[in-house]
């Protein structure tokens, strides 16, 4: 999730890779002659930050044999260590602690096999030159390690990060970003090279695109990641690539989106979009002038006391109609989409029967998000933002490495079980 104060919808993209199913035997180009720079079809602008390219390595199919259907095919439930790597001001400065192995450890043995780190990047480099600090991609690698050593599937992005891409996918700014896209993932992926096909990259966050000017531009600076992280090589040359939709929105994706990246290999590309809705039950804080809070979600949870709380609009018809969107847009074209976020706030401020009945129809919630996704073959990710106060989403207490939301563990664990 990004760092701002609301969302109505927030869903992530997909991207779309050429070709059918099993592992591809396509020779990837050289490393050392990478595809043209073409600023006006993706390409960057070669002169505003150094080339930092300067060690690539010959394609190494090692340890990469899975391509990106076979990569979703093992992905059944995904969690977000959120609010932590992609903090502003640091990975504690909003509240949480320094991800640790005791942590990952718990989410595994928990029944995740996939978590999703947010990350922040920007303000760990030179503004001058865009160099990324040394010991920052240290402890990125770090904390990839330790994920690995769990044998979990792993997520990097580049995640709102102050809003240099997220809030400038306009023409305005295409040269400066793209420049700075390239820089960023040419020293990510050249640290992260070595790791095998349980790590996958990810090209944004929730791109602010509202029309289909911005698309264009959007699709500019998923090419221009495809293109950084290629040109690397080793492993790089086969590792599966993740871009995201305008706005992360599903109806925003399937009206705007016109084409995935051009890509050197094929089958290593997958799409990702996000799903906060109903807005008034999954994060709005307080009433507004144009709507009320909802507290109870699913018919069978309303509440014949207050049904002014009960969510008459975004219910189960809806989110079927959404995922199934995507699923012909992406799945059944043979591109894998990952949902890359989705919670509703634990509305612990209620009290008595109120609370019982929204805790109950959160977890019926959370259940029917995981299993509707998993059977339109989309990748659930729960957004865990580490807070256990009221109106947050944390499942673990960070502080302990103990679960603290186990009803709702438990709902995610269902909806797996329950999905092909």
């Amino acid at each position: 999730m990004t760092y701002r104060s609301g969302i109505v919808l927030l869903l992530t993209l997909f991207l779309f890779a050429c070709g059918g199913g099993g592992a591809s035997t396509q020779t990837p180009p050289t490393p050392n002659t990478p595809a043209p720079s073409n600023p006006g079809n993706g390409g960057t602008p070669d002169t505003l930050y150094p080339d930092y390219n300067t060690t690539p390595q010959p394609a190494d199919m090692t340890g990469m044999e899975k391509d990106a259907q076979q990569i979703a095919a093992d992905i059944r439930l995904g969690w977000n260590i959120g609010n932590t790597m992609e903090a502003t001001g640091g990975e504690t400065a909003w509240g949480n602690p320094e991800v640790s192995a005791a942590l990952i450890k718990l989410v595994k043995d928990s029944g995740f096999n996939a978590i999703r780190i947010p990350l922040a990047w920007d303000q760990y480099a030179d503004q001058d030159n865009a160099k990324i600090d040394d010991a920052w991609l240290d402890r990125v690698h770090e904390v990839v390690q330790m994920c690995i050593d769990e044998n979990l599937y792993v997520l990097v992005n580049i995640h709102w990060d102050g809003g240099w891409l997220e809030n400038n996918v306009t023409t305005e700014q295409q040269d400066n970003v793209n420049a700075k896209q390239r820089a960023f993932w040419q020293q990510i992926a050249t640290k992260l090279r070595d790791f095998d096909q349980k790590l996958l990259f990810a090209s944004a966050n929730e791109p602010a695109v509202e029309d289909a000017e911005q698309m264009e531009v959007l699709l500019t600076y998923h090419q221009t990641f495809v293109d950084a992280v290629r040109e690397t090589g080793g492993k790089n040359a086969y590792r599966t690539l993740v871009v995201q939709g305008p706005t992360t929105d599903i109806e925003k994706t399937n009206n705007l989106w016109t084409h995935m990246p051009v890509d050197t290999i094929t089958d290593r590309l997958m799409a990702e979009v996000h799903f906060y809705t109903p807005y008034q039950f999954t994060l709005m804080r307080e009433d507004e002038s144009w709507g009320a809070q909802y507290y109870f979600w699913g018919e069978a949870y309303h509440s014949d006391t207050q049904p002014e709380r009960n969510a008459t609009y975004g219910d189960e018809t809806l989110l079927e109609e959404q995922f199934a969107l995507m699923k012909v847009q992406f799945v059944d074209m043979g591109i894998p989409v990952i949902l890359g976020e989705f919670s509703a706030m634990r509305r612990t401020n209620l009290t008595g029967d109120d609370l019982q009945r929204h805790l109950d129809s959160r977890a019926y919630y959370h259940q029917y998000v995981v299993e509707a996704a998993l059977r339109n073959g989309l990748l659930p990710f729960y957004w865990d933002n580490g807070s256990l106060d009221a109106l947050n989403s944390g499942i673990f207490n960070r502080q302990q490495n103990a679960v603290f939301d186990q009803q709702t563990l438990d709902a995610l664990l269902a909806g797996e079980q329950a999905a092909p």
